[in-house]
């Protein structure tokens, strides 16, 4: 690897620091002085206030903010994450046995965007000042109005209603036989060439990786299809049409990998907020990952789940950041040579 490459990921490793212990204590702050005690939701009727200050006690709930503060930094830093209080389960035995379902989800769906957000730029270009490029310029901006919810409630309602090819909720089939080995499903049936399992896995994450590719691949294709434009105009491509070089060996064997390095840049935030969509798509869906167990855990109130969930996604986001740093230093020569 390149020394400039190897410098970003540790610059941004360093950066990583300071933004997790600021995520933790505002997150920390937050879920607590908020109304709502997590206790009473989870005592049975008619519990004496004994019963009540022995939970509150059992989960380190009557001490201080402060003091709930260092216990808890505390674990964390031994790796412990706390009990959480509504499924009495260790928070990271909870959360890691779920975690994969979300990866594999959002890394379906960004295979997703990036294939149609990059096929709707090139024909666009291909097509320009014609009805086609029209056409993809109005699908990119309905795209980008309609949020990725919408999107998932218009899936099932047509491909799971209306005309139902497509399962609507679930990771997979209950009546298929597992047999794996990791929760890396869809991976591990992939690499096993267990055809059946992995056809099932992926007809059950079609629809809500699709709501979730979507609006991110309207954003790609119309930041890329604005840098293909400018490339368009360069001199190199002026010699590749002087030399005789076809229309669709232009764009894509010469001006589409210089055209990516703005469109990866500005396509970053969107790209990280991805999985932030994957909460309220799971939930609707009723996909098996983190960000349903999320939803469940604010609805009542399980403070010390919430906490692992939010630093479980703000380490996500630091790594996508990282990962799409390394890919804008690896397509632009300037900074992979230093």
């Amino acid at each position: 690897m390149d020394s400039p490459l190897l410098r970003q990921v540790a610059w941004r490793l360093v950066q990583a620091v300071p933004t997790l212990v600021g995520v933790a204590v505002l997150v920390f702050i937050l879920v607590r002085v908020v109304p709502g005690d997590p206790i009473s939701m989870m005592v049975a009727p008619g519990s004496s206030a004994a019963d009540i200050a022995q939970l509150r006690s059992l989960y380190g709930l009557d001490k201080s903010i402060a003091g709930q503060f260092v216990v808890w930094a505390g674990d964390v830093l031994t790796g412990r994450f706390g009990t959480s209080i509504s499924l009495r389960q260790d928070v990271l035995g909870v959360v890691l046995p779920r975690l994969p379902a979300t990866l594999e989800l959002t890394g379906l769906a960004v295979i997703m965007a990036i294939l149609l957000g990059t096929a709707g730029a090139v024909l666009a270009v291909r097509r320009q000042g014609r009805a086609g490029e029209a056409l993809i310029d109005a699908a990119t901006g309905v795209g980008l109005a309609v949020p990725d919810f919408v999107w998932a409630l218009l899936a099932i309602l047509v491909l799971g209603v209306l005309v139902p090819i497509l399962p609507i909720s679930g990771r997979m089939d209950p009546t298929v036989s597992l047999g794996l080995t990791t929760p890396f499903y869809l991976i591990e049936a992939i690499v096993r060439l267990d055809g059946g399992l992995a056809l099932d896995l992926l007809r059950h994450m079609m629809l809500p990786a699709t709501a979730l590719a979507l609006p991110l691949a309207a954003m790609i294709a119309r930041v890329l299809k604005t840098s293909l434009h400018e490339e368009m105009r360069q001199d190199y491509v002026v010699l590749a049409r002087a030399k005789g070089f076809s229309p669709w060996r232009i764009i894509l064997g010469e001006a589409l990998r210089n055209a990516a390095i703005p469109a990866v840049s500005l396509t970053g935030v969107p790209f990280t907020f991805l999985i932030g969509g994957a909460v309220l798509i799971e939930k609707i869906f009723a996909y098996p990952g983190i960000g349903n167990l999320a939803v469940d855990a604010v609805i009542n109130r399980d403070l010390p789940l919430i906490q692992g969930l939010i630093l479980v996604f703000a380490v996500l986001f630091i790594l996508v950041n990282i990962g799409l740093d390394l890919v804008y230093v690896a397509l632009n020569p300037k900074l992979r040579h230093g």
